[in-house]
């Protein structure tokens, strides 16, 4: 280290201790991310190997097939080698981007352009759901936890705990009965919508309604009762009684000082539970037959298309642990006290 570098380090060592701190911090969660996901890869490639069902029999269901055409077609498809030989050959073309091919769903088609195709779609679904879930569950758990045992307060808690406790694909399920062919119930277009822009846009819109409001639900609930017991915890805070004290009303008091504190647990929880979202929209897009990563899912699990369900698997597991990644980073810059050196 230089003189003019000892010099800075003397003059405010907490700041250089700071930065290292952070850099180190930053490239330890990058390390758990990457094993994470490394071991998420393994797990799933040996776990899907256990599931019942041939796939070469699969594709040979209801076809006469020779017993040396099924041979050729384990040997095309792989598993006639032993599963560890399997296994390598699936890591080396997965460091090169390549997710294998469909076998069943559609037959020699890459995996990664069907996760291409049902990608957006998901995203559409989960993040208009996790956008409105999280306005309205901040919404009503501030006012919830501002008016603490009023009778907005027990019904909204109630409310909330009776939806997160509730299967999303029952609710999806219950909402299709009681709407009674109100929303379109299956699919994310009509075949007899007008092809201008306006016209498709509102189309997917209108089947967009259950599955949205079906994880929206779910959601909201838990974003609300994490803002109100996060705020609650907050209400009796040195920092609010001298806020009143000075003279400020309420309502400042709330929304300048109390709500920005509550909302720290609450954002790192967004990022958190939108990995989560994404792969619990599963049972939501097999019930309305919404043409994402869920219904994908749902449908490879069928044969089983083994290529597929680790493809899919192997995004769905990414997303959580990127999401869980972006979370870490995000609290700790947001709040000053979890950065130790």
């Amino acid at each position: 280290m230089t003189a003019p570098e000892q010099a800075a380090v003397l003059a405010d060592p907490g700041e250089h201790r700071g930065g290292t701190g952070t850099a180190r911090f930053v490239l330890k969660k990058l390390l758990e991310a990457v094993i994470s996901v490394l071991l998420v890869i393994v797990l799933f490639f040996f776990l899907f190997r256990m599931l019942p069902g041939d796939p070469v029999a699969a594709m040979t269901r209801d076809r006469v097939t020779s017993p040396q055409q099924i041979a050729e077609l384990r040997e095309k498809m792989g598993v006639d080698k032993p599963v560890f030989v399997q296994f390598g050959t699936y890591f080396w073309n997965l460091l090169h981007g390549d997710l294998g091919e469909s076998r069943l769903l559609n037959n020699g088609r890459p995996v990664a352009d069907m996760i291409g195709e049902r990608l957006w779609p998901t995203i559409l679904l989960v993040g208009s759901a996790t956008l409105l879930a999280v306005l309205l569950g901040l919404w009503l758990g501030i006012r919830a936890a501002w008016r603490r045992d009023s009778v907005f307060d027990r019904t909204q808690t109630g409310i909330a705990l009776t939806l997160w406790s509730v299967p999303q694909f029952w609710l999806g399920l219950m909402l299709l009965v009681v709407t009674n062919g109100l929303f379109p119930s299956r699919g994310m277009h009509s075949p007899d919508a007008a092809p201008d822009f306006l016209s498709q846009t509102l189309d997917v819109l209108h089947h967009l309604v259950l599955p949205c409001v079906t994880l929206l639900a779910v959601f909201y609930a838990q974003y609300m009762l994490i803002m109100r017991s996060s705020l609650l915890g907050e209400m009796n805070a040195d920092y609010l009684t001298t806020a009143r004290a000075k003279g400020l009303r309420d309502d400042l008091v709330r929304r300048r000082h109390a709500v920005p504190n509550a909302l720290l647990p609450t954002t790192t929880l967004v990022f958190m539970q939108f990995g989560m979202v994404v792969s619990g929209a599963v049972t939501v897009e097999a019930v309305f037959s919404w043409p994402g990563l869920g219904q994908l899912t749902y449908d490879a699990l069928h044969g089983p298309d083994l290529p597929v369900l680790q493809g899919v698997f192997t995004v769905l597991a990414s997303a959580v642990v990127l999401m869980n990644l972006l979370a870490e980073l995000l609290y700790r810059v947001l709040d000053p006290r979890v950065r130790t050196s």
